[in-house]
């Protein structure tokens, strides 16, 4: 297929749905749910957005992963954010989604509200450009994202080093996807059956990292891509596995994801990064080798190091339930203050701030009564 109306082809929906369901069928265990996590928040979007969930068997039962970045952040290191962006002479740049999460305080759109210049860009490139248009202020780029973003902020800073521009600097919170898909696999609450793997995240890792998912832990991964079709098939090809008593690594997204990912993208990351010991998920708590932060040949471009920071760990309110959400013990509608209290005007929670997070998702693609009534 060479166009993105063939991938969202109703037929060819309906006739990979109809597959499905005789798949679904024929696996042992009866009525026994299958457990399928999509890990990222673009294939929760697709989901929702397409009705994927509503041509499904009612055995086949999806959860919404934590592959939304901007969901997992804490509350703490929102926090940091504001503390760096209510420094003088500072302008903070952030990706748009990330400008609305609430912290323990403010959001960053609150702070900007109250005086503090922060400012939206479409990519860290655009804030080194507002390092050069003013060299007396100090700006400051929120480095946000799986190893999908990685690449672009570790090129901007190497891009800084060239021009030796010392009035940039970035606030590294770039988080990593496998200690992540392990952490939930050791959780002793979740039921997960297989997975859909994250189709951009694999266009720069590749398949290999996966492999111990399938090995150590017995679980087939489809690495899916973000179409309607995308989904359907990747979910029948995890069916398909079960089915033969297989797991494996399988990629559906081989028109953009290879399976050697991206080299040079991966060279930018080892060149520019080094693991954290550990890092703070919100929903997920301390994660070891979850996160990464500059390497100290880098550390002039390191906000954490330039300006003093808050660190501090900060409990999510208790009506909020994103962390139960994240890791699928709770479909979004059953968080307790999901539609009410917590709606993408007013969020609580992470998971209703950006467009990827579950919440969010279904809160936009579902009707209103859906969102007042589904939970129970």
């Amino acid at each position: 297929m060479k166009y993105v109306d063939e991938f969202r082809d109703r037929d060819k929906a309906a006739a990979l749905a109809t597959e499905i369901e005789k798949l679904a069928c024929s696996i042992e265990g009866g009525s026994t749910p299958i457990h399928i996590m999509e890990v990222c928040g673009g294939h929760t979007h697709s989901i929702f957005r397409y009705g994927v969930e509503e041509l499904l068997p009612a055995r086949i039962e999806l959860i919404h992963g934590p592959g939304c970045p901007v969901c997992v952040l804490p509350m703490g290191r929102v926090d940091d954010c504001v503390a760096i962006a209510e420094q003088p002479n500072v302008i903070f740049t952030t990706f748009g989604d990330a400008m609305r999460v609430p912290g323990s305080r403010k959001s960053l759109m609150q702070a900007r509200a109250e005086g503090a210049d922060v400012r939206m860009v479409y990519s860290p490139m655009d804030a080194l450009a507002l390092a050069r248009a003013h060299p007396d202020r100090e700006v400051v780029f929120f480095g946000l994202g799986f190893e999908t973003t990685m690449p672009a902020t570790a090129l901007t800073i190497l891009q800084a080093d060239r021009e030796a521009i010392d009035n940039f600097t970035v606030f590294c919170n770039h988080i990593t996807i496998i200690p992540t898909i392990k952490a939930i696999l050791d959780s002793p609450d979740v039921r997960i059956d297989a997975f859909l793997g994250p189709g951009h995240v694999s266009m720069v890792i590749g398949s290999a990292p996966y492999d111990f998912i399938a090995r150590h832990y017995r679980r087939p991964l489809v690495i899916a891509g973000f179409e309607p079709l995308d989904v359907l098939q990747s979910i029948w090809m995890v069916l398909k596995q079960i089915k033969e008593g297989r797991c494996e690594i399988e990629n559906q997204y081989a028109r953009v994801a290879a399976a050697g990912g991206n080299v040079a993208a991966l060279q930018a990351i080892a060149r520019v990064y080094e693991l954290r010991p550990f890092f703070e998920w919100r929903g997920l708590g301390s994660i070891d080798h979850s996160g990464v932060r500059l390497r100290p040949e880098y550390a002039r471009f390191d906000a954490e190091r330039r300006y003093a920071i808050p660190n501090a760990r900060i409990a999510d309110p208790k009506a909020c339930q994103c962390g139960e959400v994240l890791k699928g013990v709770l479909k979004p509608w059953q968080c307790k203050v999901f539609g009410t209290s917590c709606t993408p005007q007013t969020p609580a929670g992470a998971l209703m701030v950006s467009s990827e997070g579950a919440c969010a998702a279904y809160y936009q693609y579902s009707s209103a009564k859906q969102r007042t009534g589904a939970r129970g």
